[in-house]
C-alpha cells in the first residue's frame, strides 16, 4: 500500500503525533471517480488551510449508495492511489459509510471543508469539528467541473 494511503487506526495515531508538532490538520472528502481540474483546484485550495491535507475517500460501496448502481467506475483502490499521488495530498484513508461523520471524530481535523455546494451549517461533521475549536470552510467550485456531467458528455 503507497505510504500516503493509511488505515483509520493508523491515521489517527499519525494524526496525534502531528498534532503535538503543531501541525494544523485539514480534512476533506468525496467520490473522486473521475479526477479533474475542479478537483486539483480545490484540492490545493484545501492544502493551502493548513499543513496536512487528508482526504477521505468514499470506498466503492459507499459511492454506490450515494451516486447509484453505475457508480463507481474507478475502483477505490485506484482512486486512492490517484489521489495519493498528487503532492499536496498528505494522506488517503478509505470510509464505507454513507457520510464521513464517523471518520471526523475518529480523525479530529483542525480545519473541515467542502465544496461550495454544502451551506456550512449543513457539513456533516462541522457541529462536532467547531465543537473543540475547529473551523469549517468552503471552497467555491470550478465552474463546468463535475465528474457527474464529464460522464454525461462521454456517453453523448
Amino acid at each position: 500500500m503507497d505510504k500516503k494511503i493509511k488505515k483509520i487506526s493508523a491515521l489517527s495515531r499519525i494524526l496525534a503525533g502531528l498534532r503535538k508538532r503543531k501541525k494544523k490538520i485539514v480534512f476533506t472528502n468525496g467520490c473522486f471517480d473521475i479526477l479533474h481540474i475542479g478537483h486539483i483546484r480545490y484540492l490545493k485550495k484545501a492544502k493551502a488551510l493548513g499543513d496536512i491535507l487528508v482526504v477521505g475517500l468514499n470506498s466503492d460501496k459507499s459511492v454506490k449508495m450515494i451516486k447509484g448502481r453505475a457508480r463507481p467506475l474507478n475502483k477505490q483502490g485506484d482512486r486512492a492511489e490517484v489521489l495519493a499521488s498528487l503532492s499536496y495530498v498528505d494522506y488517503v484513508t478509505v470510509f464505507s459509510q454513507r457520510t464521513p461523520g464517523l471518520l471526523i471524530r475518529a480523525l479530529r481535523p483542525d480545519v473541515l471543508v467542502k465544496g461550495g455546494d454544502w451551506k456550512i451549517e449543513k457539513i456533516v461533521g462541522g457541529d462536532f469539528v467547531k465543537s473543540y475549536g475547529g473551523s469549517v470552510a468552503t471552497i467555491p467550485f470550478v465552474k463546468g467541473y463535475s465528474t457527474t456531467s464529464l460522464i454525461e458528455r462521454i456517453a453523448r
